[in-house]
């Protein structure tokens, strides 16, 4: 498991470390006066200009296209995320059957990037919530995930956005989440340490219970085969 260092004093440089000082996306003011097609254009146009600096000649038929290719990638889908117009619906339901202990969705796949290198985290996600009235798809668990793993990222801050998600669209704050994920900028830079995982987790309302925090890990350890 990668464990964060202490954080630096104001100013210092981060370098390595992955440290974010806000549960929010940092996001500026005029993040959506682009459309999307203008923001893939000048993307690749940045793009280009890399893969130029680089010496890389963009006149050979397998690079010719990669520019806007990475566009539409960092637009449409890797980052497709960030915009709040793809923030999925979450409707929810009444407990009919007034089921009281928790639900545990677990196994849900992250693929996520990683904002200090723009190199990908990839794991799993567990979620439990136990409802207060009103309970919500299964897949819309895994889309809220997907939602908030769509963007430049932080492991912490993913961790927290998912579950206040939840909690504002269940109206409990009895959620908890787990994530475990391996993020490419240590394993296949820098370090270069393929075995670690990051390991982070938040919990809410009773969760902070001992005993429900030891029931909801040992349904995750719980080993399901079909």
């Amino acid at each position: 498991m990668k464990i964060d260092p202490a954080l630096e004093t104001p100013g210092e440089t981060y370098g390595d470390d992955h440290f974010s000082a806000s549960e929010n996306t940092p996001l500026r003011e005029d993040a959506f006066v682009l459309s999307d097609a203008e923001k893939i254009e000048q993307i690749s146009n940045s793009v280009r200009d890399i893969m130029m600096t680089l010496g890389l000649d963009l006149k050979d038929d397998s690079l010719k296209g990669t520019p806007e290719r990475v566009a539409k990638m960092y637009v449409k889908e890797i980052f497709g995320g960030l915009h709040p117009d793809r923030r999925p619906k979450s409707s929810t339901f009444d407990n009919k059957y007034k089921y009281g202990e928790m639900l545990v969705e677990k196994n849900i796949t992250v693929y996520s990037t990683c904002e200090h290198h723009l190199l990908p985290i990839v794991g799993r996600a567990h979620i439990a919530y136990i409802s207060n009235g009103s309970v919500v798809g299964l897949s819309k668990m895994n889309r809220i995930v997907d939602y908030y793993a769509k963007r430049p990222q932080v492991q912490e801050r993913m961790n927290i956005q998912i579950v206040r998600e939840l909690q504002e669209v269940l109206g409990t704050k009895d959620v908890a989440c787990v994530i475990d994920a391996k993020h490419l900028c240590v394993n296949s830079r820098g370090i270069r340490d393929v075995d670690s995982s990051t390991v982070t987790a938040e919990y809410g309302g009773r969760f902070k219970e001992e005993s429900l925090r030891r029931e909801f890990l040992d349904y995750i350890n719980l080993e399901t085969e079909f």
